[in-house]
């Protein structure tokens, strides 16, 4: 199948395809008579668990990691779950750091409702 025909069908754009080529998540497909890449039907495969992986957080490197695991055995669920474990905590880890910068924003907006003596923006202010 075609570039943008594998591009359609799993939702991304076809420099996409080719930057995943080069990082070496999805194999270099042949080239047709024409030169146009041939993908085989197992790319829409590999393409969805990249992008379910992504979409749970994992970054390019642990995708790729993700798909060496999934071509080993039993023993590789170990490795995938701790893996997984390490991006739950990270994001974790993010979460706390959001919900800060919220409550501080929070602080801030709110005091934009104070009477102000002079033009000055308190909100402007403590960014300074």
């Amino acid at each position: 199948m075609r570039t943008g025909e594998l591009a359609g069908r799993v939702g991304v754009n076809s420099e996409t395809l080719r930057y995943y080529e080069r990082r070496g998540l999805l194999a270099v497909p042949p080239r047709t008579v024409g030169g146009y890449r041939d993908y085989p039907v197992s790319a829409v495969g590999v393409l969805r668990f990249v992008k379910r992986a992504q979409e749970l957080g994992f970054t390019l490197d642990e995708v790729e990691e993700l798909l060496q695991l999934d071509q080993g055995g039993p023993e590789s669920c170990g490795a995938a779950r701790a893996l997984a474990e390490h991006r739950q905590e990270d994001l974790a880890a993010r979460i706390r750091d959001l919900q800060r910068m919220h409550d501080a924003l929070g602080t801030l907006v709110g005091q934009c409702d104070l009477p102000r003596g002079d033009r000055a923006c308190g909100l402007l202010e403590a960014l300074r």
